[in-house]
């Protein structure tokens, strides 16, 4: 069995830290990205979190530890097997005060999928601005109106002089299961959940 984590970032010592609790144990990951199981039958591929969907999906890994907010991005339809209640934040539209409305606004966001699905459900007239990475200075530097980022306290925001209009949705880990795992490496697994 393959399990797709993240190589580097907040998620990566929570999701170890939940295959530890499942009495899976890995040695330290140095440098390599795929780590055998000391005790079962499981290695871990490090991975760049939005390529862990990818990697599920293409059938390379069996299982995979990723947010909600990438499955929803991607639109991936991928089976979860279980929400884990960590990683938690939420998906929302940030502004300055000055900012009274979202129509006719420039939105800068790493989630354009998401937020326009979001703007057309809501039949708001925005323009979308696809950056990656520091959404939250947009703002500050004219480059938008608004901002629609993940946030988990809102401390970022408020740094940044944005307070939070609207929210998209909630999101946290989840285990995703690959379309060709086999029934056999399912139940082999299900016996550490």
């Amino acid at each position: 069995i393959r399990i797709a984590i993240q190589k580097k970032g907040r998620m990566q010592a929570q999701s170890l830290k939940f295959l530890k609790s499942l009495g899976l144990w890995f040695e330290k990951n140095g440098k390599k990205l795929i780590i055998p199981c000391k005790n079962a039958n499981v290695e871990l591929l490090f991975v760049r979190n939005s390529d862990i969907p990818e990697y599920v999906k293409g059938e390379v890994a069996d299982f995979g530890i990723v947010g909600e907010n990438l499955l929803r991005e991607k639109n991936y339809k991928l089976e979860t097997i279980k929400k884990l209640g960590f990683g938690k934040c939420s998906l929302v539209i940030a502004a300055p005060k000055r900012v009274m409305g979202l129509d006719g606004e420039r939105i800068a966001t790493s989630y354009p999928n998401s937020l326009k699905s979001y703007l057309k459900s809501k039949k708001i007239n925005a323009s979308i601005i696809e950056i990656k990475g520091s959404v939250e200075i947009a703002p500050s530097l004219n480059l938008a109106d608004a901002i629609c980022d993940i946030t988990q306290t809102g401390k970022t925001l408020r740094e940044n002089g944005l307070f939070q209009i609207e929210k998209i949705m909630d999101s946290q880990a989840v285990l995703i299961k690959s379309p060709g795992t086999s029934n056999e490496k399912l139940a082999y697994f299900n016996k550490f959940l």
